[in-house]
């Protein structure tokens, strides 16, 4: 069994500087520390963390930290600037010893992989949502469009 995570950056302030270095605002911190509480209900910990370099989804990550533990972690640019291509392979590529994956990332894409690995039509991860799916396989290999159980959404 393999679990999936999927956490949109909390909402996000416009500041002088690119796109990139937006940092989260006071609600989007809010709504991050309360997804964190939620989540910290019904697990300790995350195995593989994938995040976005850029500020938003760096200052999602910490947050969330400070919630559940995660034991391992990877800045991922694809996540910033790929599409829904090259988040499945990213998925792919998740060594088969890991049991729950989380990535943390920017709409429009990670709606997109949600939508696409619940097969479901799309749904919209709102700033600071984060979705929950769960995939009946041993190998992040098998992961294909449709395969996931979508289990939850905390928002």
């Amino acid at each position: 069994m393999k679990k999936l995570f999927l956490l949109r950056h909390g909402e996000a302030g416009f500041v002088e500087g690119s796109d990139f270095q937006r940092p989260l605002t006071p609600r989007g911190i809010t709504a991050i520390k309360k997804v964190g509480a939620i989540l910290q209900e019904s697990i300790d910990e995350i195995d593989l963390m994938y995040c976005s370099p850029a500020q938003r989804t760096r200052e999602t990550a910490e947050w969330l930290g400070k919630y559940v533990l995660i034991k391992n972690s990877e800045l991922q640019l694809n996540i910033y600037s790929g599409d829904l291509s090259t988040m499945m392979q990213m998925i792919d590529s998740t060594p088969d010893e890991v049991s729950s994956c989380l990535i943390v990332g920017h709409n429009p894409v990670i709606s997109l992989l949600l939508s696409s690995l619940s097969d479901s039509e799309y749904i919209n991860l709102s700033p600071g949502n984060l979705a929950i799916l769960e995939f009946d396989v041993e190998s992040w290999k098998l992961i294909i469009s449709g395969s996931g159980d979508l289990k939850e959404i905390i928002n």
